[in-house]
């Protein structure tokens, strides 16, 4: 009362206004708690029937966590594309310095029933820009059929014409590529040592844009990048163009960049003789031989570079059991690798940030087994999430697909804009197919995954190469052709569960999972039924014999 008689504005009016103003804010402050729990819970029709149970945390529990985990590994996708550009002031593509003689190097050309490119690869290499004097190209073919006798018969000609090539064949396949590559180097003569498998086409200019990167004496490995000579073959070869580019561009290009380990390809790089023996030489307890010698060669303490402006034509695989064949094998063995070596960088004296990163790098197929509890739980959390309200959904999803599924999107666009900036915009394109077929090739992936950390044995399966360059070209797929057994039928069955999925949605009218869902119907089925369909047409309409299709003494199944 005092305050309203001082005040020369008190009186009826003032205090109504005052009351006036007291009341709207109550009234606003009721207004947006209603608000908000209309938002909270935008979908009224379950209310007061439906509550959180034991069931539902069961399943939502393990379906959060292994979101999170695959967010994390998106994360560090998103850091690699950060740091590539961060430290691009790092990359040097020239040589610090140049040899004044050139040194001697051995050329190994490892191989196992490649009877079809064997003669286009020696043809390659024997053109090679290299005094013949320094240069000792040797062929180790595991082969046990037809091959020995092409490869034999290429290589003495070649011999003839005065090239300094040698044959060197083995009864047996111990240590597969790394045991091959191991007893080649037993008889070298070569300092430095260049690898390229039997797909590979490198330019004659290859080795010297390569050898004077070794004048710096800690130079242990260069590693040149791949390019596709089948990269418009199909639609499969283009999605696999793309992620080796990825792999090669933005994994490569950020490792290097910030001084992380990376790791030889395998083919299309060279060796000085010195960090191998350093590196405790080839071993062949796991699938993936390359990663296993880079990381022990980087560990004794040599230093790698990748030269990505160097390229080297190789042939993607152009049937989907050969990819996926492929794929397995690389997964298996990288999972072998982090368990052969990651105690080892655990003790190791290496900085915490780079042990952190080999773990990234070697762990990152984890990835596959973690994809297939997601897709066993993501129906039926989405039931229960359903019931729960649109919202949370969102308010959920939205951040996790955008840390895992979004991130796999910024990392494949990223490395077509570095590689071709006039056409890059066409990978949105492809985007969809790239998600779809990484869905699908959890199924063999997995059990690839699985077999690693369970301890199971298995072969060194090859990948198939069928001499295919251009579209319409007659492959001679049925050779070599693999088959998956089961597999392919697995995938069938789980793009029918994601389809009845997709018409449970419809029905509840939650149509913004469904396109998420979409990509789980088309990864599935496009995998399995390129997988038990992709030749069959090819032996219809040239007769070819369905016995040849997977002949002995190749593997089946992955």
């Amino acid at each position: 009362m005092l305050a309203d008689c001082l005040n020369p504005f008190a009186g009826p009016a003032s205090g109504l206004a005052r009351h006036a103003t007291s009341f709207l804010a109550l009234a606003s402050q009721n207004g947006l708690r209603q608000f908000l729990r209309s938002q909270q819970y935008a979908d009224q029709t379950f209310h007061g029937l439906y509550h959180w149970n034991w069931f539902d945390l069961a399943l939502l529990i393990p379906y959060f966590i292994v979101m999170i985990i695959l967010s994390i590994y998106g994360v560090h996708r998103y850091t690699m594309c950060y740091q590539y550009f961060k430290y691009r002031k790092n990359y040097n593509p020239n040589p610090v310095g140049h040899f004044e003689e050139l040194p001697r190097v051995t050329i190994q050309l490892p191989m196992f029933n490649e009877q079809f490119v064997i003669d286009r690869l020696i043809e390659a290499v024997c053109a090679m820009e290299y005094p013949r004097e320094k240069l000792e190209i040797q062929v180790l073919d595991d082969s046990t059929d037809e091959t020995q006798q092409v490869a034999a018969d290429i290589v003495a000609r070649y011999k003839a014409l005065g090239h300094p090539i040698e044959y060197i064949h083995r009864t047996n396949r111990h240590g597969f590529k790394a045991g091959a590559l191991d007893e080649g180097l037993n008889v070298a003569k070569g300092e430095f040592v260049a690898i390229f498998d039997a797909d590979f086409v490198p330019p004659p200019d290859w080795i010297m844009k390569v050898i004077h990167h070794f004048a710096e004496p800690d130079v242990g490995m260069v590693q040149t990048r791949w390019t596709h000579l089948n990269r418009d073959y199909s639609l499969l070869t283009q999605i696999e163009a793309i992620l080796l580019d990825a792999h090669f561009v933005i994994e490569h290009g950020s490792r290097v960049r910030t001084g992380e380990f990376f790791n030889f390809n395998g083919t299309a790089g060279m060796w000085r003789r010195k960090a191998i023996s350093d590196g405790g030489g080839w071993q062949h307890d796991t699938l993936t031989e390359d990663t296993d010698l880079s990381y022990r060669s980087q560990m004794a303490g040599w230093r790698f570079k990748y030269l990505p402006e160097v390229e080297c034509p190789s042939e993607l695989p152009i049937e989907m059991t050969a990819f996926k064949t492929q794929q397995a094998r690389w997964a298996k063995g990288l999972i072998q690798v982090s368990i052969k070596l990651l105690p080892t960088i655990f003790k190791s004296g290496m900085s915490r940030k780079r042990k952190i990163e080999s773990v990234y790098h070697l762990t990152a197929n984890l990835s596959y087994p973690l994809m297939v509890v997601m897709t066993a739980l993501l129906v039926p959390s989405m039931i229960c999430r359903f019931y729960q309200g649109w919202f949370q959904m969102l308010l959920i999803d939205v951040p996790l697909f955008t840390a895992s599924t979004l991130s796999i999107a910024v990392f494949y666009v990223l490395s077509q804009r570095i590689l071709f900036p006039k056409t890059w915009m066409r990978t949105f394109l492809y985007l969809p197919f790239i998600m779809a077929l990484g869905i699908g090739l959890t199924v063999t992936n997995t059990k690839a995954v699985m077999e690693a950390l369970f301890g199971v044995q298995s072969a060194f399966v090859r990948t198939p190469k069928f001499r295919v360059t251009k579209k319409g070209e007659k492959s001679q797929a049925a050779k070599y052709r693999k088959r998956l057994m089961l597999a392919p039928w697995i995938e069938l069955a789980l793009g029918a569960w994601f389809m009845l999925a997709i018409l449970y949605t419809f029905s509840n009218h939650n149509y913004f999972t469904a396109p998420f869902l979409i990509l789980f119907v088309v990864g599935y089925w496009y995998t399995g039924l390129m997988s038990l369909l992709q030749g069959r047409f090819e032996r219809w309409r040239t007769g070819a014999n369905p016995e040849e299709s997977s002949p002995k003494p190749f593997p089946v199944g992955v």
